[in-house]
């Protein structure tokens, strides 16, 4: 099964050379032209991804966009994608996994989002069991109330 990625960028060229080397190598791109566009695709689909431009219709569109993804119950791996990389701030906080810097080659992109979205599952595995031990915590031995 092709994983699904959300794939935003206002500049057209760079949003569908994107979509077709990623198509290419068997990825089911959804894309959109801006940040409002993309916040109704988060919240009508679901995606393993969401790649976003930093700058769109504001500044910092893109960490909103990134931002309403972490936010989803499905949990996408989030990476910002930008020819300006964050320099006085830690990006991390703010919902981005990744960033990635344009211009981009083919190899590197595709590199970067394999070993995110490894990375991801294997986060996504780790909170669930640090739940499953949690509750087992909370019930004590042989499902006793502890």
């Amino acid at each position: 099964m092709k994983r699904r990625i959300l794939l935003v960028d206002d500049d057209r060229t760079v949003l569908l050379t994107l979509k077709a080397v990623l198509e290419l190598n068997q990825f089911d791109v959804q894309t959109a032209a801006s940040a409002a566009e993309a916040l109704e695709k988060l919240a009508g689909g679901e995606y393993e991804m969401v790649i976003t431009d930093s700058r769109m219709e504001t500044d910092d569109a893109g960490f909103h966009v990134l931002r309403a993804a972490r936010q989803q119950r499905y949990d996408p791996a989030t990476a910002l994608l930008t020819a300006y990389p964050p320099r006085n701030m830690d990006w991390r906080n703010e919902s981005v996994q990744s960033v990635l810097v344009k211009p981009i080659g083919t190899h590197d992109l595709l590199r970067q989002i394999e070993a995110l979205l490894v990375r991801h599952q294997d986060e996504k595995q780790n909170r669930v069991r640090m739940g499953q031990y949690d509750a087992l915590l909370e019930t004590g031995p042989k499902g006793h109330a502890g």
